[in-house]
């Protein structure tokens, strides 16, 4: 596979989805029976689980992806901006390390 083929390939949210299925792993190696019949497990009893509403859930994604990108200030501002309840202490030091 070439580099600009896997990277392509490895991009956006369903890049791990796609990868899932066909039991392969970006480098081409393939993932062991055992991590897929386990997340099979965890992903079927998340798939059956009551949701609490579609505006907690997006706050939800937009806290655990956002971190990774975004700094501290920065999110809290967006989520209030938006309506959203700002970041939680625990979140804070889950996701920022208490900084």
């Amino acid at each position: 596979m070439s580099a600009e083929t896997n990277q392509a390939t490895t991009k956006g949210a369903d890049a791990i989805d796609e990868a899932i299925a066909r039991g392969i792993d970006f480098d081409g190696t393939p993932i062991p029976q055992a991590k897929l019949d386990l997340y099979s497990n965890v992903m079927a009893l998340e798939a059956n689980r009551q949701r609490s509403g579609v505006s907690n859930t997006m706050r939800s994604r937009i806290v655990r992806i956002g971190a990774k990108h975004i700094p501290q200030a920065e999110l809290d501002q967006m989520l209030a901006d938006a309506g959203f309840a700002t970041l939680k202490e625990k979140e804070i030091a889950f996701f920022y390390g208490g900084k």
